[in-house]
């Protein structure tokens, strides 16, 4: 009797041969997305399938990345991934881990590729960017000359600022010799010396926009001394030459709205700004004024002329005080003179001989002032208040006149 195994060994041992198999670990398959599922967890479960059958697909939430668009049932797809068995199951599935569309894939590997070998390159290193310049007066258009792009970026441009001239080089964008034709028109509008550069076109599949992921253009727009903005496709559509331009716009309008400065704000920026200024210089105006008028009054009062006149004044009014203190001063003198002289009038000899009293000298015109100067018989003179008088001595006596007024 042959052994017998249990559910899960024989699942373990196919799950292994699986996992052995070299080409079912990193394989390619085409087909038709049916039964897509967007779990609330994350993972999109899904099955693809041809004519002749179908296989059961799963993509977790952390391989969400190698999902550039959002896939629906009937969108033809290229799923890159692994063949593995589900254990529990005891069934095989498609383990995604990048999915394409299908006629994408085989650019999309081209386009990754490229971009890896330019960016290795440094030629999306950003201190090759040149900065867009804020005022510009030439704008170069490098785009198809009857696309809604170029209707575009004529009509945000006019509108921004009408004073921009617009210099079109109706290029080809997609199909054969378009990236020639794109080259030849950065190139011709470098030579022009326009102000900044819009290279570009309206969206359209990968197919569409693979002029703008060919390697000359991209060194074109590298090379190019003209500061470049790139506005390919969509919001979503991104290509080489927005990694190698100087500034990448997601539409033609962005980039229009980029590279034209709105002449209109800028001319109410100024006017505000010219009310600004005419304010501050009101107000300082008004400032300097008013020193001017605080620097007149006090430069009328600090001048030569007004300080002539102040010190006149002041002379005058010291002159005044002066003459003032000279008249009390010879006043009070004048008092004191008065009563000096009414003093010396009470001991003048003269008064006192017009009171009755005489002045007696003897022979030696000495003045007489005890008896014993003198004796009977000399000869004496008497000095009286209008004359003299000669006299002799009969006799002298002496007289206590301190007992006699007592």
């Amino acid at each position: 009797m042959s052994a017998v195994y249990s559910v899960k060994q024989i699942n373990a041992y196919i799950k292994n041969m699986f996992s052995q198999d070299y080409l079912l670990r990193n394989i390619a398959v085409s087909g038709e997305v049916s039964n897509c599922k967007y779990h609330t967890s994350g993972h999109i479960y899904f099955s693809l399938k041809d004519e002749s059958g179908a296989i059961a697909c799963v993509m977790f939430a952390g391989q969400r990345k190698g999902l550039a668009f959002s896939m629906k049932n009937g969108d033809k797809v290229v799923v890159d991934g692994c063949v593995d068995v589900y254990q529990r199951d005891g069934r095989y599935q498609l383990y995604a881990r990048k999915i394409a569309l299908a006629g994408a894939g085989l650019l999309y590997q081209r386009f990754l590729a490229l971009k890896a070998q330019l960016e290795e390159m440094g030629m999306f290193a950003p201190e090759y960017k040149q900065p867009i310049p804020r005022f510009i007066r030439t704008l170069g258009v490098v785009t198809a000359p009857t696309g809604a792009a170029i209707q575009d970026i004529r009509n945000i441009a006019s509108r921004r600022n009408p004073y921009v001239q617009i210099i079109l080089y109706p290029a080809l964008v997609q199909g054969e010799g378009a990236k020639e034709s794109i080259v030849r028109g950065i190139q011709a509008l470098e030579s022009l010396g326009v102000d900044a550069m819009i290279v570009g076109r309206g969206g359209g599949s990968i197919e569409d926009l693979w002029a703008f992921n060919e390697e000359e253009v991209a060194r074109a727009v590298f090379n190019c001394s003209v500061p470049i903005i790139s506005a390919v496709g969509h919001e979503t559509d991104t290509t080489i030459t927005d990694y190698v331009a100087d500034l990448r716009a997601p539409t033609p309008s962005a980039a229009a709205e980029l590279a034209v400065y709105d002449y209109r704000a800028f001319q109410e920026t100024l006017l505000g700004y010219r009310q600004m200024f005419q304010e501050k210089m009101g107000s300082r105006l008004r400032l300097m004024e008013e020193r001017l008028r605080q620097y007149r009054m006090r430069l009328g009062y600090l001048s030569p002329q007004s300080q002539i006149r102040e010190k006149r004044q002041y002379l005058a009014d010291m002159e005044l005080r002066l003459r003032a203190f000279m008249e009390r001063q010879l006043e009070q003198a004048k008092n004191s003179l008065g009563i000096r002289v009414e003093r010396l009038k009470g001991l003048s000899p003269l008064d006192k001989l017009k009171q009755g009293l005489s002045y007696g000298m003897d022979a030696g015109g000495k003045p007489l002032v005890s008896i014993s100067q003198v004796r009977p018989d000399d000869a004496v003179t008497l000095q009286v208040s209008d004359g003299t008088i000669q006299a002799r001595v009969t006799e002298a006596k002496p007289v206590d006149w301190k007992r006699e007024s007592e």
